[in-house]
């Protein structure tokens, strides 16, 4: 692959050089001289229904330009850094589309990418194919792994993957947190199941490997109305559903539109279940707050916090002082997606320093899966126990613990921890309560 830099409008790509602030710009001859430039691709949703997920990107960035000075010490020396940001708009086809731009036309070394498989997984799968190194976050391992092989329902023809890698938690380990934040509460154990038809809703609401069978196992029974497609405007089906199954309990997994959506018509057509526990729409104060007090009690995994007890190994911060910061920066509330950008980075980083060769994808590639990495989400490292062989190749998981957003009297939502029992080390904020 060529070493060479191709121009383009300022405004698409982030050249990290040695001034203070975060600038957008085009390198001199002179200053590419100096060395070699290794390129890394950032593919997120920063438009459309996902956004949220990529609100702490342009804060993110901006600090690891500022880490960075210029440049990463490698094996072979000081290389400069550019780090060219793509939109996926929300969009599995666009997330195709940009990936193959970056590798094809942008010749990156490597690319990172996060925030749910509608993103994830076509970018992984462009990278698999071209031979180029990607490391992936924010989404479930499974339909990450899964979704991705040859034949996903039968586990024996499984194959580990040779470029991408990525970590997060799985669907085991948010089923074990549901249960118990649910178990702390006397309910009928009846649960309506919220899951459309994409990546992460066939994987969740799978019959036979997803939350249905899982949840049967542990008492509860799940009505299931069928897959709806993404920003649907009327869920009175569901609802009616979930009121003659009794349900007292609603999960499942929906992008933050339809959460709105969902729970603005439950309350209006008389349906209050004693919990919702649902992923991906309630990760953020902003989507919340839109509920305004509806959204009291919701509840959710959380995989990053402020009080998490884990610290960058860029820069030594705390999760604590990562969170301040971005909230002096912005003037918002913190969101978890700050931690896994931030690892992100982290994480490809020291791959690059302890590659033998950083722009040989064979020699990047074994250093990613060599990691062995404490950061601001906690330890990563690949080939670990707690999975399958196959898929630990390429899987790394993260902690998961569950809280409630609690109202405050200013309007303002609290992210509170009431579940840590496989995570005693994150402490707990408080005790889980029933919807009003």
């Amino acid at each position: 692959m060529s070493k060479s830099t191709k121009f383009m409008p300022v405004s698409r790509r982030i050249f990290l050089g040695a001034t203070s602030a975060l600038a957008v710009l085009a390198m001199s001859p002179a200053v590419m001289a100096q060395g070699e430039t290794i390129k890394i691709g950032y593919v997120t949703p920063q438009t459309g229904p996902l956004a949220a997920f990529a609100e702490a990107d342009d804060f993110v960035i901006k600090q690891v330009y500022d880490i960075l000075g210029g440049s990463i010490e490698t094996a072979n020396g000081p290389v400069n850094v550019e780090i060219i940001v793509r939109d996926s708009q929300s969009n599995p086809n666009r997330a195709a589309e940009v990936a193959r731009q970056l590798i094809v036309d942008d010749e990156v070394q490597l690319i990172v990418v996060a925030s749910t498989p509608e993103t994830t997984n076509p970018v992984s799968a462009q990278c698999e194919i071209e031979g180029i190194p990607c490391i992936s976050t924010a989404a479930p391992w499974q339909p990450w792994f899964i979704e991705r092989q040859a034949n996903p329902g039968d586990p024996s023809t499984w194959e580990s993957f040779d470029y991408t890698y990525h970590f997060f938690w799985g669907l085991e380990d948010v089923i074990a947190t549901y249960q118990g934040m649910w178990n702390q509460l006397e309910t009928n154990k009846q649960v309506g199941g919220l899951f459309p038809n994409d990546a992460d809703g066939n994987a969740w609401g799978n019959p036979d490997v997803g939350l249905p069978p899982a949840l049967a196992a542990g008492g509860y029974t799940v009505t299931d109305p069928g897959r709806f497609q993404n920003l649907s405007d009327d869920f009175t089906a569901q609802i009616n559903a979930f009121k003659a199954a009794n349900a007292e309990i609603v999960t499942g997994v929906v992008i933050p539109p339809d959460l709105t959506t969902f729970w603005t018509q439950a309350n209006q057509q008389g349906f209050k279940p004693k919990v919702v526990s649902v992923a991906k729409a309630i990760l953020f104060p902003i989507a919340v707050e839109a509920l305004g007090p509806i959204g009291n009690n919701l509840s959710s995994e959380v995989w990053w916090s402020a009080s998490h007890p884990f610290k960058s190994s860029l820069t030594g911060q705390s999760a604590g002082e990562l969170a301040e910061g971005f909230t002096a920066a912005t003037g918002r509330p913190w969101t978890q997606p700050i931690g896994f950008a931030h690892g992100l980075f982290e994480v490809a980083i020291d791959s690059i320093k302890r590659a033998d060769d950083p722009f040989d994808p064979d020699s990047l590639a074994e250093s990613i899966a060599a990691i062995n990495l404490d950061t601001i989400v906690g330890h990563v490292q690949f080939g670990q126990e707690g999975l399958p062989p196959v898929v630990a190749a390429n899987v790394s998981k993260t902690p998961l613990v569950g809280g409630q957003w609690r109202i405050q009297d200013d309007g303002s939502f609290e992210l509170v921890i009431v579940e840590n029992a496989a995570h005693p080390e994150i402490p707990l904020g408080g005790k889980m309560e029933a919807i009003e």
